[in-house]
């Protein structure tokens, strides 16, 4: 049994000048009152703001220097909210009146900026998490980076659902004579005009980047690992938001909602099957759903030749890319819409919470969001950023009401406590 010393944290935020200035006389270990908060994205803002709303202090620690680190840097130019901004704001804050319904991505940016000056949110930056583990010896949990130990009550893990890119391995990687880079790296079709371009997943992210592609002139090509069964909607529908029609439809049987904005999808994209795109017996508000922002130049592209449309990729070697259907087609670059994962495996030790699979909570929306011994999880609902907001607020509530029913645990500024290293 080692004894170990804490500092206890009157200012919870003390340490971010010091790691900044690099400086070496860190505490061995950091007594935190409230709980900490992994991850400085929206989600870890808005439970840190709902937390201080309570009067509950929290510690943010951030492995990036700077906040939203994954929309600052991993994100295209042309993002946009794909949902109306009232769907979007964080709790307590709603996004200023002028913003247009759909912000851009340096309006959102701009939007967390203010959001966390607002609150006084000052997270602990370049403080990557290496372990999280519940003693039960001692009864907290102790949150190891590479310089500090944190110790707390209460654990908030806020990294998100879309913490690490899904690179696959193709291959021929090595061999192939253009560049081939993930959306994250990819920030416009700048610099792709009139090249030929093969975009491998067709989510969302891979939809929107061919389209970013046409609008420079590029020849985008689709990769689809099996027929693809769709939703495919246009984002807006005779001027109402196509979300807020799902919404307010909430009202009425799911299996009617789904039918009528099937018919109206339909009237308004007609039958998208032609170009590979078949829809699933699920509609769209119980399948996920992709929405065309343009539905003009979507279909212009998309039908202007059926056969870019490809099945997964078997090799590749120089500038050739061959398929499994033994097509080889000739490609100038490859950019990998191949998404996100979860990284709470890596460093939570935790089996209750969260599944050791994916990396989310194992119990479905609206369930998710607590675990066991002061464990918690905000973001990680598949429900955006509406859903980052339920959790916040229900975490926050539940912390408050023991934070404010049973004694605060305390230590003394430079005590010491009995806790093995």
């Amino acid at each position: 049994m080692e004894e170990v010393e804490f500092k206890k944290l009157h200012d919870p935020y003390l340490l971010q000048s010091k790691m900044t200035n690099q400086d070496h006389t860190l505490p061995r270990g950091v007594w935190v009152p409230g709980p900490v908060i992994v991850g400085a994205g929206p989600s870890g803002l808005a439970a840190a703001a709902c937390l201080k709303n309570h009067g509950v202090p929290s510690v943010i620690l951030e492995q990036a220097n700077c906040i939203a680190s994954l929309w600052q840097f991993k994100t295209y130019d042309r993002l946009r909210l794909h949902l109306p901004k009232q769907f979007c704001q964080l709790p307590l804050m709603p996004f200023p009146l002028d913003f247009p319904t759909y912000p851009t991505k340096e309006q959102f940016l701009a939007y967390l900026e203010s959001y966390a000056q607002n609150f006084d949110l000052k997270p602990v930056f370049n403080a990557t998490v290496v372990t999280a583990e519940f003693d039960g010896r001692c009864g907290f949990w102790r949150v190891k980076t590479e310089v500090t130990e944190y110790v707390c009550r209460w654990l908030i893990v806020a990294t998100g659902e879309n913490a690490v890119e899904v690179v696959p391995r193709l291959e021929g990687m090595n061999e192939f004579n253009g560049p081939i880079l993930h959306t994250s790296s990819y920030k416009s079709g700048e610099g792709f005009e009139h090249k030929s371009v093969l975009v491998v997943g067709c989510g969302n992210s891979g939809m929107e980047v061919c389209l970013d592609l046409c609008n420079y002139n590029a020849f985008p090509s689709l990769v689809v690992r099996d027929t693809v069964f769709a939703c495919v909607a246009t984002r807006d529908v005779w001027g109402i938001n196509f979300w807020t029609v799902n919404v307010v439809a909430q009202m009425v049987p799911v299996q009617i909602v789904d039918q009528l904005l099937l018919f109206v999808s339909r009237f308004m994209l007609g039958d998208t099957s032609r170009i590979g795109l078949n829809r699933p017996k699920l509609g769209p508000t119980r399948a996920k759903t992709h929405f065309w922002e343009n539905t003009r130049i979507g279909r212009r592209h998309a039908c202007k030749d059926q056969n870019r449309r490809y099945k997964e990729i078997k090799r590749l070697e120089c500038n050739l890319v061959e398929f499994v259907d033994g097509r080889k087609e000739k490609f100038d670059a490859i950019i990998l819409a191949t998404g996100y994962r979860s990284n709470v495996p890596t460093w939570l030790k935790d089996v209750n919470l969260f599944s050791e699979n994916d990396g989310f909570p194992m119990k479905k929306f609206p369930e998710g969001w607590k675990g066991e011994h002061g464990l918690y999880a905000v973001g990680f609902t598949k429900r955006g950023l509406l859903g980052t907001s339920f959790d916040a607020l229900k975490v926050a509530e539940d912390i408050a009401g023991q934070w404010n029913s049973r004694e605060k645990p305390e230590l003394l500024h430079g005590g010491k406590t009995n806790i093995d290293t």
